[in-house]
């Protein structure tokens, strides 16, 4: 093994000094690899990644475009704003493998049915991008991920047929990542706050590795299948999160009960701060962020910036306040209606309209008689001046 990977290593550097990939032999192959998910948030999703072997060159290494530096100077910051850099890495397959083992997650290779001058291109384009700047690129969580740049890289020398989605296009982007986060309701929840109306859209582009994988399976190249074969290398152990009271829905209808029942406006004024200041930061994020996802972030209406006002003003200026704010909710409760994290943020709705009618202390038929009988006063007032 250590001969191998040193092999590899002097291939590799007489590539950057020549600029230029060895030559291919008639016995090489080139597989997607598809990655089952892991169980950090940034692998929940799965992985892909190009598989080059060539025996005869004693060659087998995996480019991965998934790769990122926790060292990067402002990591969450970058990352937040949607300037964060990913980039091509390469290692040998027995590296690679042994990783996915460990972890027990499922690794499925798809080898293409592709020429040797296609063959060839792909791994000459990999090289002059491992040893170029071009390694490098901007992730984006839809439009630019691991899964897109290997889709990208095949697509570039397929003549007919491209590689597209091909299921679940009528769904929108935020109903295809549920079911990769069934018992993980904190998982949810925050993807469900933080992304915005981009997400709401028909999942109209491949973007996870298991589409890549399906797609893969039904093109056509010149008259055949991309695919030649498949091969399970690694079987992944299937992880059966048991459910957890503190790690599900209940926990916060719980303990959104328990603020309720105390029956004390600090708190519900306390409650509320905190709500307006994740509003804030969801309308920061929105004109900070380069992330399609964040933007005309509606969530805003609910957990709303203006909240954040309600301890510093008077009477009357808090009951046209609420009443806003009402009107705010009822407009976000509208637009939720169809959309399928509903049932995430109903607890959300309902508790907020309860504090805010309780801190104005009528219900929502008498706060609106109540502004406009204000309004009028003040109408009149204004026309007796």
């Amino acid at each position: 093994m250590i001969k191998k990977i040193i092999f590899v290593l002097i291939i590799f550097v007489s590539i950057a000094a020549s600029s230029q990939a060895p030559k291919l032999s008639n016995d090489s192959t080139i597989s997607v690899f598809t990655c089952g998910r892991g169980e950090e948030l940034y692998s929940t999703f799965g992985h892909t990644a190009l598989r080059v072997k060539d025996d005869s060159n004693q060659l087998d290494v995996v480019f991965n475009y998934g790769t990122f530096d926790f060292r990067t100077e402002n990591f969450y910051f970058k990352f937040v704003k949607g300037d964060l850099q990913y980039f091509l890495s390469v290692s040998s397959y027995e590296d690679f493998i042994i990783q996915y083992q460990i972890e027990k997650r499922e690794v499925i290779e798809q080898t293409l049915n592709l020429t040797m001058q296609q063959k060839q291109k792909i791994f000459d384009a990999l090289n002059n991008n491992i040893f170029s700047t071009d390694k490098y690129y901007t992730y984006k969580f839809i439009d630019r991920n691991c899964t897109t740049m290997v889709a990208d890289k095949i697509n570039e020398i397929l003549s007919g047929e491209k590689i597209t989605k091909i299921n679940n296009k009528l769904i929108s982007y935020r109903s295809l990542l549920y079911p990769y986060f069934e018992n993980y309701f904190w998982y949810k929840l925050g993807i469900n706050i933080i992304f915005g109306a981009k997400t709401d859209e028909k999942a109209e582009e491949l973007f996870l590795p298991v589409e890549l994988m399906n797609s893969l399976n039904v093109i056509q190249h010149d008259n055949q299948k991309l695919v030649l074969s498949t091969k399970k290398l690694v079987d992944g152990e299937t992880k059966n999160v048991e459910f957890s009271f503190f790690n599900s829905i209940y926990f916060v209808i719980s303990l959104l009960l328990l603020i309720v029942a105390t029956n004390k406006k600090w708190v519900y004024k306390s409650f509320l701060f905190l709500c307006g200041l994740l509003g804030l930061f969801l309308c920061l994020v929105g004109l900070y962020s380069e992330h399609q996802e964040v933007l005309w972030n509606y969530n805003a209406l609910l957990f709303n910036p203006l909240f954040l006002l309600l301890p510093f003003v008077g009477n009357k200026l808090s009951i046209r306040l609420i009443f806003i704010l009402l009107a705010m909710i009822f407009i976000y409760s509208l637009f939720m209606f169809n959309k399928p994290h509903l049932v995430v943020m109903l607890s959300f709705i309902f508790a907020i309209i309860f504090m805010l009618m309780k801190l104005n202390g009528k219900n929502p038929l008498k706060l609106l008689t109540s502004v406009e009988k204000n309004s009028t006063q003040g109408l009149e007032n204004n026309i007796e001046i």
